[in-house]
């Protein structure tokens, strides 16, 4: 079989290269699944350059979530059946035609979900509606983000306003704005305008904004602790720009407030299986119904790596970017 192989770590676009590998076989309660399409995350492209918390040995496959047809079934394994469609989250390996997951890690695909949609499923929407379900916010509570054109941050947007949350966005560039008000998404803020402060009270009323997520680090974890009232959270959830928390130490002080990160690999492992299932079947309601939307920017053989990698790290791409055989 093919798969995408890295004998280094290095930039994806280079290091990455189609090899041919023996058909994998399942084990005890595992599955063989043919893989149809792998989104390109930026948790993946960080783990082919090395820069990231899971370090595989090499030479070693990537990608991390995809949709399958399961293949073959290893012993013990009776919850899935030869060519049902499935999803995983957290199978490392999975840039290949075919790979081998746990039975466990694997989650059956109803038959209304569009593949483009159930490709994308877990990593990101799952990580934004467990975000949402842990901030412990309530009906018409406020909260505020950045990054808010990122892929996780419209999902955020949407899933949030759907359980009555009032979300209000951050972006760098003006052109933002109006890139998600074309997708729906209202309450959003740029930040290249000196007066962008004075624009989010004018959105909340003066209302408390409890809660921020930070996806960016740098000094735009300190505007986004800013922004919030007393005794508020700010929670940690990527650093695309800058590694390092730039915060005023009288926000911390005088606003009493806490900030702390958040891992969705990490909290997806720990959470409990009713509220695991509680959420996927929300997800699965919200994509069905409209109220999430998940675009696919472009799609891309394997062999077309290269191209897929430039490609999701254009500036603006609304959508994933996906990998088939």
């Amino acid at each position: 079989m093919k798969a995408l192989i890295h004998h280094a770590f290095g930039d994806p676009a280079e290091v990455l290269a189609v090899e041919e590998r023996p058909l994998p076989e399942p084990g005890p309660g595992e599955v063989r699944v043919r893989m149809l399409l792998s989104p390109i995350h930026n948790h993946d492209l960080w783990t082919v350059r090395g820069t990231y918390g899971f370090k595989p040995e090499l030479p070693a496959q990537a990608g991390t979530e995809a949709l399958g047809v399961v293949d073959a079934l290893g012993e013990g394994v009776d919850q899935l059946a030869v060519g049902q469609r499935v999803v995983t989250g957290g199978t490392f390996g999975v840039w290949a035609e075919y790979f081998v997951a746990r039975a466990g890690a694997l989650i059956p695909v109803p038959d209304g979900l569009p593949d483009e949609a159930a490709a994308q499923l877990v990593s990101m929407p799952f990580s934004a509606i467990s975000l949402i379900d842990s901030l412990g916010l309530s009906e018409g509570d406020w909260m505020i983000q950045n990054a808010a054109n990122g892929a996780v941050g419209r999902m955020v947007a949407q899933l949030g306003s759907a359980r009555g949350l009032n979300v209000v966005g951050l972006v760098r560039r003006a052109a933002g704005v109006e890139e998600l008000r074309a997708q729906g998404i209202e309450r959003i803020v740029a930040t290249d305008d000196p007066a962008w402060r004075d624009r989010v009270a004018e959105i909340t009323g003066g209302a408390p904004i409890r809660v921020g997520v930070d996806s960016v680090g740098g000094s735009a974890a300190g505007d986004v602790l800013g922004t919030l009232a007393e005794n508020g959270t700010l929670v940690v959830f990527g650093s695309m720009g800058s590694p390092k928390l730039e915060l005023s130490a009288g926000d911390v002080i005088f606003k009493q407030a806490t900030v702390k990160g958040f891992w969705g690999s990490v909290v997806s492992r720990e959470m409990p299986a009713d509220q695991r299932g509680r959420l996927f079947q929300e997800l699965f309601a919200r994509i069905q119904d409209g109220t999430l939307t998940l675009p696919v920017a472009s799609t891309h053989e394997l062999g077309d790596i290269s191209a897929a990698v430039a490609a999701s790290d254009t500036p603006g791409r609304v959508g994933k970017v996906l990998l088939r055989p």
